[in-house]
């Protein structure tokens, strides 16, 4: 025995095909909200085939302190995913107000080959580290895990190096900015 209710069936169609349309709204709205979502800057390195790598990231978060780890979320088509995929280790450099220059720079205002020219960097490391960085951090790859259009990089910490003092470069509603007292 079926029972059909057609006015349920028609909501369900209705609903199926409006379904392209609410993505592409919910996706906007998603971005409007969480311009108002306030993040501290990092720049996440690693070294690939000899070559040094760098990204400017907002995506970046402790996971856990039992093991002490860390995690980045990086898109898998920037291109520091592929070098970021294929290394053991990487590095984590939470930044001051001091370094919005290296910053933009990293976030795709200078050549992958020019972004290691501003600043102060340690290239001795398992990964690239900004010498004056508020934090310092390497983490040895522990995990991965692909979602939508971003892979999650877990990490446990290696090292951590902690200079200066609490000053962060934040950046929120498409601006750097510091912390409010």
């Amino acid at each position: 025995m079926t029972n059909s209710h057609p006015h349920l069936t028609r909501l369900i169609s209705d609903a199926v095909a409006a379904e392209p349309a609410r993505s592409v709204q919910l996706v906007a709205d998603a971005k409007h909200a969480l311009r108002r979502l306030a993040s501290s800057v990092s720049i996440v390195t690693c070294r690939h085939n000899d070559r040094n790598h760098a990204m400017t990231a907002t995506s970046v978060s402790a996971l856990s302190m039992a093991p002490p780890s860390m995690l980045v979320c990086v898109n898998r088509s920037a291109t520091f995913h592929a070098a970021l995929s294929r290394v053991d280790e990487f590095g984590i450099n939470v930044l001051s107000r001091a370094h919005v220059v290296i910053s933009k720079r990293c976030s795709g205002e200078a050549s992958a080959e020019s972004r290691f020219n501003v600043g102060d960097w340690d290239t001795g490391a398992a990964a690239p580290l900004l010498v004056d960085a508020q934090a310092a951090i390497i983490c040895r790859k522990d995990k991965q895990l692909e979602y939508g259009t971003h892979t999650v990089f877990m990490g446990r910490i290696v090292s951590i190096s902690v200079n200066g003092d609490v000053d962060p470069l934040i950046y929120v509603d498409g601006q750097y900015t510091g912390r409010a007292a």
